[in-house]
């Protein structure tokens, strides 16, 4: 895009006109008394090698004439203009979200395809802080809020590969650097004592606690994923994990990763029930209309909480079309140079 596209026929009408001008006040023929005949000179034209010459005459001024059309249409580009415009609202600085993923056993084979979605949300964001905290019977912080992208693209990428293990496969678990791997991401969250697992209260309680800056007028969002399989006693059950998050003005979503295990109708449904009661979207891991409509629902929130107006943001962009400008001008030259020669 460019802010003035006009001034690209501007460029390319004066080079054609001075080139015009140029044609007309080029030097006059050679007059005849100037000129030094040579005898028996007519077959020269006739020549392999002077037809050859002269083809490759002509080509070398066709490609500097398609040089010299690219560098004049380029010099039209960057005089145009070049720019990138975004729509963008300063207040959408002012929202955070923190993705709180469930890496207990029975959520490993869901932890990739979970990650890769929240990878998917990245493009829609600029500007929001963002968070990773993981938990099974105690909890982990992966990356505080932040909105360096490039960090958070990269633990969530770490993070989809490191969870792309099948724990019932021997060829998994005959794979050290696999193992490996998993643990170092999964090292934190299993502090706890007994056979306790999956202690979702306690893991959704811990995500409210990663939003700071309690006193600033901001929009806050935990999207939760996890089976709701619990084993053993955590602080917090579920009910008053939410009624915390409630409290603490955070919206509250919710991806559901459904289990094998009989009660699983039964949690699920209690599961649904927590999202929802303070107005949270519930999905299923496999409903791939999830991330959208939940980025649909925060971005709606942003409007409303914050009343955000958009603003354009013009970014001047000429670094492309100057390199590849200054290459033309460069090989005109040398092929100016080398006619000549």
């Amino acid at each position: 895009m460019t802010m003035h596209p006009w001034a690209i026929a501007a460029v390319v009408l004066a080079v054609v006109i001075l080139g015009i001008l140029g044609w007309f006040a080029r030097r006059r023929p050679t007059e005849h008394q100037d000129v030094r005949w040579v005898a028996n000179a007519g077959y020269l034209t006739t020549l392999r090698s002077y037809r050859s010459r002269l083809s490759r005459y002509r080509t070398a001024l066709g490609f500097m004439g398609v040089l010299l059309l690219g560098a004049t249409v380029l010099t039209g580009i960057l005089a145009a203009r070049p720019v990138e415009r975004d729509l963008r609202a300063e207040e959408m600085a002012y929202r955070d979200i923190v993705l709180c993923l469930d890496v207990s056993g029975s959520m490993i084979e869901y932890g990739t395809e979970i990650a890769e979605k929240f990878l998917t949300m990245l493009p829609e964001f600029e500007g929001e802080r963002i968070a990773l905290s993981i938990w099974n019977s105690t909890s982990r912080t992966v990356f505080p809020l932040t909105d360096d992208y490039d960090l958070v693209e990269a633990e969530l990428t770490e993070a989809a590969e490191a969870l792309d293990f099948d724990i019932y496969s021997p060829i998994d678990n005959l794979n050290s650097a696999k193992v490996d791997r998993l643990i170092r991401f999964i090292t934190g969250t299993e502090g706890g004592t007994g056979d306790a697992s999956s202690l979702i209260g306690d893991g959704l309680a811990s995500c409210a606690l990663n939003f700071d800056e309690a006193d600033t007028e901001r929009s806050r969002t935990i999207i939760l994923a996890g089976d709701n399989e619990v084993f053993g006693e955590g602080v917090f059950t579920l009910d008053e994990a939410v009624d915390l998050v409630h409290e603490r003005d955070i919206t509250l979503h919710g991806i559901y990763a459904p289990t094998t295990n009989p009660r699983q109708a039964e949690e699920e449904a209690e599961y649904r029930e927590a999202v929802e009661r303070h107005g949270g979207l519930f999905y299923h891991a496999s409903d791939a209309d999830a991330v959208p409509r939940i980025i649909d629902e925060i971005s709606a929130q942003q409007a409303v909480d914050l009343d955000a107006t958009p603003e354009v943001i013009v970014t001047d962009t000429p670094e492309r079309y100057f390199g590849i400008l200054v290459v033309l001008l460069v090989l005109y030259q040398l092929g100016v140079w080398r006619l000549r020669s």
